[in-house]
């Protein structure tokens, strides 16, 4: 019989001091993003199973738990990411006209977990800027994460830039007839893994077969990764085609601005890795930083997302897990741990007003109760009130 008190695997209880960091991320981030102009929506946790996995892929559904709703008995879906649903609310709830920046933080539930390290409750913040085709929407992402990273005291940042439209441009280039649902989702995962004896398998089946030079050039482009010299790479590497082409004009651009704009920021290349959900239709990235082998924060452009929910709009955004970002800053300087006001408990009017008014101009009091004066306390007390000439008066410890 398993104990009472077991959680299931891949899922843990957040407790005191990581709680604290992590409520102290969420407001550092939705306080950038609202600097930005982003509106906080909250999502329900659960929708109907077809709003929630529409337009989103395969691999989505494979991480979205499924139950019936017993009042009318239709499936519904507990989410594995809130994008489409911000989605929902931008095309069929605001429906406005121009640019409408939304921005959210809440749990999401995965069936499984995405490392043997991870956990299947992620707590997802994101932000989405609707309405502008433009590659300044791109730009205004990926420069809005990377000042949510600073906000927290990460150095050292590293961001990767690709675009979807390079294996769909190769393909066409090449003349490969149109992949099934199947073959492309295995093709997309070599690519990223950057597995090459999959990616030569899979080119002496089906329609890929019918392409002797698909093999090269799709191992190809698994090397493009690195430095500036790798569009000029893929530009010499890759066929020519129209999507191949705006690909990498576009990554041009962005990389340029971004290096201009944040030049402490490594700015690199990695052409292959397709990361994330299928609804990505543009640009990508993915921003790394010391300490943490994967991506902390992955976005990109997704303009076909809300065409389900009746209106194709121009897209792009990113998202983040803020428990993973959480364990990377513990006993990190950074994101300082707030410190704190030891008190003595009594029934003086005068202590218990010197409290409140501590409490109100933003200090935390932490107040010792009788017979615990020796408790160890979580937050950092580095200074006390203490009863001076008469008068209460905070002292340093």
């Amino acid at each position: 019989m398993s104990s009472a008190w077991l959680l299931p695997e891949h899922i843990a209880d957040v407790l005191p001091a990581q709680a604290r960091r992590v409520e102290e991320l969420r407001r550092v981030w939705l306080d950038a993003a609202r600097s930005y102009g982003y509106e906080l929506v909250m999502p329900p946790l659960l929708e109907h199973i077809e709003s929630l996995l529409s337009g989103t892929g395969h691999a989505l559904d494979l991480k979205t738990f499924k139950l019936v709703d017993q009042l009318s008995g239709r499936t519904l879906g507990v989410r594995a990411d809130a994008t489409p649903q911000v989605a929902r609310i931008d095309a069929h709830l605001l429906n406005r006209d121009g640019v409408t920046r939304l921005c959210y933080c809440g749990p999401v539930l995965h069936t499984r977990p995405a490392t043997p390290q991870s956990s299947r409750e992620p707590l997802q913040l994101g932000a989405e800027i609707y309405g502008h085709a433009g590659l300044e929407a791109d730009l205004e992402s990926t420069e809005l994460a990377l000042e949510g990273l600073r906000a927290t005291g990460l150095t050292g940042l590293v961001i990767d830039l690709a675009d979807v439209r390079l294996v769909n441009g190769v393909l066409a280039g090449l003349g490969v007839p149109t992949l099934d649902t199947a073959t492309h989702n295995a093709l997309v995962l070599a690519l990223t893994t950057k597995d090459v004896g999959t990616l030569r398998e899979l080119s002496t089946q089906g329609p890929l077969a019918t392409v002797p030079a698909a093999a090269d050039v799709l191992v190809r482009l698994t090397s493009l990764f690195g430095g500036e010299e790798v569009l000029s790479q893929a530009r010499a590497m890759l066929p020519q085609h129209a999507l191949v082409d705006a690909a990498l004009t576009d990554l041009t651009w962005l990389a340029a601005q971004l290096r201009q704009a944040q030049p402490e920021v490594s700015v690199g290349f990695d052409l292959s890795d397709l990361s994330g959900y299928a609804y990505y239709s543009g640009t990508r990235f993915a921003i790394y930083a010391r300490g943490h082998a994967d991506a902390l924060v992955r976005g990109g452009r997704y303009d076909e997302v809300g065409a389900v929910f009746g209106r194709r709009r121009p897209a792009v955004g990113f998202s983040l897990d803020l428990k993973i970002l959480a364990d990377l800053l513990a006993g990190r300087q950074g994101l300082a741990v707030r410190s704190a006001v030891r008190a003595p408990w009594g029934e003086d009017p005068a202590l218990r007003e010197a409290v409140r008014a501590l409490r109100g101009q933003g200090h935390t009091v932490v107040c010792v109760l009788p017979g615990h004066e020796h408790d160890v306390q979580e937050f950092d007390c580095d200074r006390e009130l203490a009863l001076v000439d008469g008068r209460w008066s905070v002292r340093a410890l």
